[in-house]
């Protein structure tokens, strides 16, 4: 998906900045369809799967860069300069054991490209009618198609936020997960600790800071559709957190902890007035213990359990 604020950013610090996009795949490949990276001069962010195909597109891209002057823009909101789309055979062509081919898409911007109903949409010459029946259902019907080829030009839905997980606490574990979720696609993080001083002076892009002195009553307001990963410095507040965010509503609700705690939370929070089968749905410990207590480790089961139960999806429907 096109993430316009990150190539936003980008385009305020760098300038000019290359777009390389995954626009087609045949058999495989180190990403799929979709995949993107920034280019620049002297950086890059994003991945296309790293390796010897990243590395020779990055080298590509800033020859381009370097070598073509600003040109006036093409319509429909595309870059620069015409695309370089190109078929690479990843076996022949970089001895990579993929054993695939992708097609790569790279332009040039120095401006952020209009969106059509969630949808962008560029290539050379007339819209093609395919294209137009994309941005006609995104419009009318508000179908998000994938990413991909369409009819010659490239078609990319824009990144939008489909879940949100709130981060209830800014310690080491809460740092660490936060690292771990902050840079995946579709993620919305918000982070809830007592004091501004509790959070790191860098914080991940894209992560807002709730600092709250009562964050219980923050908990009273969160989006019913939030998905909720409670391990504070206190067992009091997670206990008054579990409690709130019950009375409150959530899509998901996972607690740090051991068995002994959990057993004690279910009793109190019975206690309170809530039904079994709602406290049921609290998730506690959560993680993967095999892994160890370390708080990336932590961090990285807690992560893989939030995916497995939910994927991030790109591309929900296909026009």
């Amino acid at each position: 998906m096109f993430d316009l604020g990150a190539l936003a950013a980008a385009l305020e610090t760098h300038g000019r900045v290359a777009r390389v996009v995954i626009a087609g795949v045949e058999g495989s490949s180190p990403r799929e369809v979709g995949a993107s990276m920034l280019v620049w001069e002297g950086g890059q962010a994003g991945t296309i799967g790293g390796g010897a195909l990243e590395f020779e597109a990055a080298g590509r891209a800033r020859e381009w860069l370097a070598a073509s002057p600003p040109t006036p823009s093409l319509p429909h909101g595309g870059g620069r300069e015409a695309p370089r789309v190109e078929r690479i055979a990843l076996g022949p062509s970089l001895g990579q054991c993929c054993g695939g081919a992708v097609v790569l898409w790279t332009e040039v911007f120095e401006a952020v490209p209009e969106a059509v109903a969630g949808v962008v949409a560029r290539g050379v010459g007339e819209m093609p009618l395919a294209v137009k029946r994309v941005l006609a259902a995104a419009r009318g019907q508000g179908v998000r198609p994938a990413p991909g080829l369409v009819a010659g030009w490239l078609v990319e839905p824009v990144m939008e936020a489909e879940r949100q997980v709130w981060v209830w606490g800014a310690g080491h574990v809460g740092r660490a997960l936060v690292s771990v979720l902050a840079p995946l696609p579709g993620i919305a993080v918000t982070w809830v600790d007592v004091r501004p001083e509790r959070f790191p002076d860098v914080v991940p892009e894209g992560v807002t800071v709730v600092p709250a002195s009562d964050p219980a009553l923050v908990a009273d307001h969160a989006p019913v559709g939030a998905e909720h990963l409670v391990l504070t410095f206190s067992h009091a507040l997670d206990l008054e957190l579990c409690h709130r965010l019950l009375n409150r509503g959530f899509k998901g609700l996972g607690l740090i902890g051991s068995a002994t705690k959990w057993g004690r939370f279910r009793s109190r929070l019975r206690a309170l007035g809530h039904e079994a089968q709602a406290v049921g749905r609290i998730r506690c410990p959560i993680g993967d213990p095999s892994l160890g207590k370390h708080p990336q480790a932590i961090a990285v089961g807690v992560v893989a359990e939030l995916l497995r139960a939910s994927q991030v999806k790109v591309g929900e429907k296909r026009a």
